[in-house]
């Protein structure tokens, strides 16, 4: 077995001579075995009738409702345990997508409208067990789309390679925009905790009951389950890591490219911001979908006193958040499709900015983040961006758990570039490591044999993360513990490398930054 090293400087001859080792990785790689034997399948819901995936070994369940439909009363409620159903259900499609706002069709997230509709919490399971003690590891993905779009049933979110690793592999729904964070006075009077917002969090956590209630059917080992997602999808991993309501639920977490450190509303702000709506719940209720979609609304989670008894950063230094081996890590370009520079944008205008952001600080920031051009400002403005919204989070939250917790963890950079027409531009933009770290290098971007070496290290990476709690394993680079006098990531790029003080300068600005903020 090819034994393939971290050098600190690149090694001889090619990494994408490593591409037919990194695919023969003892890794539980599964081939021509029977699909469940069993189908169709009893759940505590009743009978499900799944359906072959690409490959004949991987059985493919979609559209499994975790919870009752959130209509009526239930909007803006805790999730109600899902009904039960008599004979076999069929689970071949997708379940709706959530009501939201489609990125636009020149994004380079949009996805065609699928159907849609606020009974939307459902999951889809992808397994290559043969029967159902064979306990293995789960995997459960939460999306991203900034908590106001998109879905489980994602085409890049295809679970097929990893089950085919010996992964169960779950995808979910929740509620989105104002249907997951809606926060008013008459909700927290009405609910058991004296709370509002965070139904998309609860919802979450719901996905996660019925997965410890039920995977074990589909071979799944319910006490060695991982959770993880990219963009709000790791914020919502962030988020389950530092609740109480979600404890015992998951037994890993990754991160990929957000979490959420900085200050929280609390609820009376939340509360506040609410009233604005100018109506009583029972008119909002019964407004349709599309009026709420029109609603202006600030999505995210608050301190409410039950989900989250307080802020992320102060639960993690209280060293009360729920101590699991963690991965986290961010891209090299994320802010090329978030945050693009402005076609009037100058070094004037950076420096005036930076002056009301920064305020006392300014000084500081700009010797970082100089801008003694307008070339120099943008080259400023991408990486500052980068840096305050992903690289800073990620490494907060593998050095708290490392000053709290017990379980260790890994920081990481995605830095390989995608090829396309519009790589010059995006580079390794936002939510790029997907098809990597899922393994679907499809479409139509011309992959080269480096993108399937990069995508083989980055999966069987997660897959023995996912089996042991450590991505270490037999035939792959090997990867540090992250510990703070080290300050040691991996840089996934066209090699992988180990860096030390992974953008220090600017990550430690921001550590500067935030203390000031919290002494506010």
């Amino acid at each position: 077995m090819l034994q393939y090293p971290i050098e600190r400087s690149p090694p001889r001859g090619s990494f994408s001579d490593i591409i037919s080792a990194m695919r023969i990785l003892p890794i539980l790689m599964l081939t021509a075995l029977p699909i469940l034997a069993a189908d169709p399948i009893q759940t505590e819901q009743g009978k499900l009738s799944g359906a072959p995936g690409r490959s004949p070994e991987v059985r493919v369940y979609k559209g499994i409702p975790y919870a009752a439909p959130p209509v009526g009363n239930l909007r803006w409620a805790p999730p109600a345990a899902a009904p039960s159903w008599h004979g076999v259900r069929t689970t071949t499609t997708f379940g709706n997508e959530c009501p939201q706002t489609l990125y636009p069709a020149n994004s380079v997230y949009y996805n065609p409208p699928q159907p849609t509709g606020e009974d939307c919490l459902s999951l889809n399971i992808w397994t290559a067990a043969k029967s159902a003690s064979e306990k293995r590891p789960v995997m459960v993905w939460i999306h991203g789309g900034a908590l106001t779009r998109g879905s489980g049933g994602t085409p890049m979110y295809d679970g097929e390679v990893f089950a085919k690793k010996g992964i169960v592999l779950v995808t979910i729904n929740y509620r989105l925009g104002i249907f997951g964070f809606f926060t008013h006075p008459e909700l927290t009077q009405e609910s058991p905790n004296k709370s509002s917002g965070n139904y998309a969090v609860l919802d979450q956590i719901a996905a996660l009951k019925w997965v410890q209630k039920n995977i074990a059917v589909f071979g799944g080992d319910p006490g060695k389950v991982t959770i993880f997602g990219e963009s709000a999808g790791s914020w919502s991993v962030n988020y389950l890591v530092a609740s109480p309501h979600a404890k015992g639920l998951f037994h890993r977490a990754i991160g990929e490219s957000g979490a959420v450190f900085q200050p929280m509303r609390t609820l009376a702000q939340a509360e506040a911001f609410g009233t604005r709506a100018g109506a009583t719940i029972k008119d909002l209720r019964a407004k349709s979908a599309e009026e709420l979609l029109k609603i202006p609304w600030n999505t995210a989670p608050v301190v409410d006193g039950s989900i989250f008894p307080n802020d992320i950063y102060t639960i993690f230094n209280q060293g009360k958040q729920n101590d699991v081996p963690l991965i986290a890590g961010s891209n090299g370009d994320e802010a090329t499709s978030l945050f693009p520079w402005p076609k009037n944008g100058t070094a004037t205008t950076f420096i005036a900015q930076t002056r009301r952001t920064y305020g006392d600080l300014a000084d500081d920031f700009l010797k970082i983040y100089p801008a003694g051009t307008d070339a120099g400002a943008e080259a400023s403005h991408y990486a500052s961006f980068r840096d305050i919204t992903f690289p800073w989070q990620m490494r907060t939250w593998v050095r708290m758990q490392q000053k709290t917790g017990k379980s260790k963890s890994w920081l990481y950079q995605f830095t390989r570039i995608t090829p396309g027409p519009a790589s010059a531009r995006l580079r390794a933009y936002h939510a790029s490591e997907i098809s990597y770290v899922f393994g679907n290098l499809t479409g139509p971007q011309p992959w080269e044999p480096t993108d399937h070496a990069v995508s083989d290290l980055m999966n069987n990476y997660w897959v023995n993360f996912a089996m042991k709690g450590d991505p270490n394993g037999k035939g792959l680079p090997a990867w540090p513990a992250y510990d703070q006098r080290e300050d040691q990531s991996i840089t996934f790029g066209d090699k992988p490398t180990i860096t030390t003080g992974l953008n220090k300068a600017g990550l430690d600005f921001f550590d500067k930054y935030y203390e000031q903020l919290r002494a506010k």
